[in-house]
């Protein structure tokens, strides 16, 4: 169980940090339509982490909930891959960073949806709705900004070329995974490469943007072996209500 515990981990602090990393626009977006778009993603995205949390606090027995999971874990304990983590930067890069981790997920989602746990399943096949639309709207904006003004091109190519080394993490396998791949719940994350692949390729291909050449991969975070210095900057804006006051209630 263990090894199922790491794997929703995985899987929500993915959402939660990023979700937290996206909410950080409100009030500032460049227009009021961005700033009600990316509200609403933060909350699709932290309404996965409930499900993913309180799924993996149920697996764990001890009485913890997503709440918990949340608010209660130092940054050595989280299992996001480091792509999430990272500054939003100006509105491109939020938005090529959102693209990235969207269509991964949307690919890692729709393998979920024929995991053997229905519990897995089940999650899988309610965020997959929110996920195909993300990757929709991050793909258009991607395009748009990539095939737009030499500005915004040259600041979608600045985008990429910044976070396309934290692209690797997503795929890389561990004894984790293996343990997934062998119940039936989860797939090898490598084996989501080539779709992921297509669909990044495509988008990019439209928006006239090159992807850089080299394979190079950042890792670390999904394994809790390492983050950026700006996971603990990030938890202490999200956890210092509960750490201030702890068991505070509504």
């Amino acid at each position: 169980m263990d090894a199922l515990f790491q794997f929703l981990l995985r899987m929500g602090d993915n959402t939660l940090v990023l979700g937290h990393r996206v909410s950080e626009w409100c009030g500032h977006s460049p227009i009021l339509e961005e700033d009600i778009a990316l509200a609403n993603t933060a909350l699709d995205m932290i309404g996965q982490t409930q499900l993913w949390l309180g799924l993996a606090g149920e697996v764990e027995g001890k009485g913890r909930s997503a709440d918990d999971l949340a608010f209660l874990r130092d940054a050595w304990d989280f299992r996001n891959v480091l792509l999430v983590e990272l500054p939003n930067g100006d509105f491109g890069q939020t938005m090529m960073r959102q693209f990235l981790f969207d269509a991964w997920n949307v690919t890692m989602l729709g393998r979920l949806m024929q995991s053997s746990d229905k519990r897995v399943a089940d999650i899988a096949e309610k965020a997959s709705k929110e996920a195909a639309y993300h990757v929709e709207r991050s793909g258009d904006t991607v395009v748009g900004l990539g095939d737009g003004t030499e500005e915004s091109h040259a600041r979608m190519q600045a985008a990429l070329d910044y976070l396309w080394p934290y692209v690797g993490e997503m795929f890389e396998s561990d004894d984790v995974d293996a343990a997934m791949v062998e119940a039936g719940i989860s797939p090898d994350p490598a084996s989501l490469r080539g779709e992921f692949d297509e669909l990044v390729g495509r988008v990019l291909a439209e928006a006239t943007l090159t992807i850089p050449a080299s394979p190079y991969a950042h890792k670390g975070g999904r394994t809790g072996y390492m983050h950026t210095e700006h996971l603990g900057h990030l938890l202490a804006t999200m956890q210092w209500l509960q750490r201030a006051y702890p068991g505070a209630k509504w």
